[in-house]
């Protein structure tokens, strides 16, 4: 099915012919002349059949005896083929919120995933004749989207920072969720405006482990950029001390104050001075 434009005219004119075909009715009527009086009321009643009212941001979906005439999209009072069925379909922007979806990302771990879609209806014919109840065709969809693309994505990575991952990579997995939603639903004559996660999250099972985790991951992250500063650190201390000749320190001296200057920086705790006051010999 495809759209297309239905017939119909101003519904002030309609309700003036109406009006007219009514005054002829009554005249013949006075004038006795009933068959002719019944034929000009059941021409009124048909007539009046045609008219409808169409609200802004709505569609009328015209059906006459089982055949699709077209869509009236413009807003106002019309009228149109009489007898016809008027379906609505709004055009207004809406949008559909899922439920907490519980799946496994590609790592098979259990997540709780959840997402707002933001859509509109573009095609009136395709939403009411391609399938069976557009609004409940959207969540279905929606909710086999979203779990189609949880478990294409590790939630998480915790060696390559190029990985693309749920929980770090929201405006791609976003546009990913959009484009699959487009397809899915394209067919309902539905356009995808916006599809953002508004859940994330590990199952309750495993979230206490991967908490541990992604701590650990951040304690290791931490400790190696402390160690590169004491090495550099400890390097630029040797480097000026000798640039400046203050002190003349051998290998072993360097290697010592090396180690005293990483254990120092690298420590969790301060570290305790020892002071040396000389020697007996």
């Amino acid at each position: 099915m495809k759209e297309t434009k239905a017939w119909y005219m101003n519904g002030f004119a309609g309700i003036i012919g109406i009006a007219v075909l009514v005054a002829v009715a009554i005249i013949s009527l006075l004038q006795q002349l009933v068959i002719i009086a019944v034929l000009f009321v059941v021409a009124a009643i048909v007539l009046a059949s045609g008219i409808t009212i169409v609200q802004p941001n709505q569609a009328k979906v015209l059906i006459f005896f089982g055949r699709y005439l077209g869509t009236i999209r413009d807003s106002g009072l019309f009228l149109t083929v009489p007898l016809t069925i008027r379906q609505n379909v709004s055009l207004r922007v809406r949008n559909f919120t899922s439920k907490k979806l519980k799946v496994n990302d590609v790592q098979g771990n259990p997540i709780e995933i959840a997402a707002v879609i933001v859509f509109r209806v573009i095609d009136s014919a395709k939403a009411v004749f391609d399938v069976d109840n557009y609004e409940e065709f959207v969540e279905i969809q929606s909710e086999a989207a979203i779990r189609h693309v949880a478990t294409k994505y590790p939630y998480d990575t915790f060696t390559d920072d190029d990985e693309i991952t749920l929980r770090g990579n929201a405006d791609i997995i976003s546009d990913v969720l959009a484009n699959e939603l487009q397809e899915r639903l394209k067919v309902a004559g539905v356009e995808v405006i916006e599809a953002r996660l508004t859940h994330l999250a590990y199952s309750p099972e495993i979230a206490s482990a991967m908490l541990q985790r992604q701590q650990a991951a951040a304690i290791l992250a931490a400790r190696k950029k402390i160690v590169e500063g004491a090495v550099s650190m400890a390097q630029m201390a040797i480097e000026q001390l000798d640039k400046e000749g203050i002190l003349e320190l051998d290998d072993e001296r360097k290697a010592n104050m090396v180690n005293n200057l990483m254990v120092a920086i690298v420590s969790e705790r301060a570290t305790q001075p020892v002071i040396n006051t000389g020697s007996l010999y």
